[in-house]
């Protein structure tokens, strides 16, 4: 069995130990983090099952979507208290699920040809830039390597190990570990337009560094005007919901439970 990261399970244990968790909610957190451990059992399942890849993969897809509402709806939108819902965002319960499911999709049964590759999956803090912070008149060991790092959502990689000296044998010389992020992909709750430029940067950071490199944008909600991707280094933007965001005067209502539950219906 791979071993994948753990943000969404991170994010609820945090949550659960909160001193800011109304007390209420508290049964349904711990409920929540049940429910966490049968959906990734439920998905080591689909994936050991004998079935061809395509179907494995449907059935992953449903599992999230299962698993997606028993968050937006049993734990944050039912809650009888206001914080789960108003804080969402800052604790990331929702963004986190899609960072978790990511790196199961890419097990050996659903993608073989990723079976020989020496490979780490999931998040991790990409190379994005390397420098020289020395001079002649400002000596440096191994000339003052830096390097710079971007953390990403979710990325394929391998693991880089750095060493440099300004002689042969590597005397006084200095080691940097980081990661080359083949394919890398940003997760976004709601997009808008400034996130939008910021991962246009991040995109041309990483194609800089790795030519060959691919970036993919993942949002659930459209937040901003549809801007056309083929002019920045995006390789392509997915909207997993395909739908703009709810407007703001429709979402002030969700801000109370008594206002969640006269609307839950539509909002369902």
């Amino acid at each position: 069995m791979m071993n994948f990261p753990t943000p969404h399970l991170d994010k609820l244990k945090a949550t659960l130990v909160s001193n800011k968790l109304p007390p209420d909610d508290k049964p349904q957190v711990e409920n929540a983090i049940s429910s966490y451990h049968q959906w990734i059992a439920d998905m080591n399942a689909a994936v050991a099952d004998t079935i061809p890849s395509t179907q494995k993969l449907s059935q992953m897809v449903d599992l999230l979507n299962q698993y997606r509402i028993r968050m937006d709806i049993d734990l944050i939108f039912d809650s009888p208290d206001d914080w789960l819902y108003r804080q969402k965002g800052q604790i990331e319960l929702d963004n986190s699920i899609i960072k978790e499911f990511l790196p199961h999709l890419m097990h050996p049964s659903i993608v073989p040809e990723i079976s020989p590759l020496e490979i780490f999956i999931g998040p991790t803090e990409a190379f994005s830039s390397l420098w020289f912070d020395s001079s002649l008149l400002k000596p440096e060991i191994a000339g003052g390597l830096k390097i710079r790092t971007k953390d990403q959502d979710f990325a394929i990689s391998r693991p880089l190990y750095l060493k440099a000296s300004h002689t042969p044998d590597y005397q006084n010389s200095t080691e940097q570990v980081t990661h080359l992020a083949y394919i890398a992909a940003e997760c976004k709750t709601n997009l808008d337009k400034t996130m939008f430029q910021e991962a246009s940067a991040t995109a041309r950071d990483l194609k800089t560094a790795i030519p060959s490199a691919r970036y993919f944008l993942l949002c659930e909600w459209l937040d901003m005007t549809p801007i056309s991707s083929t002019t920045t280094y995006i390789d392509k933007v997915f909207l997993l919901r395909k739908a703009k965001r709810i407007n703001a005067n429709i979402r002030a209502g969700f801000s109370t439970s008594k206002g969640r539950q006269e609307a839950k219906a539509s909002y369902i």
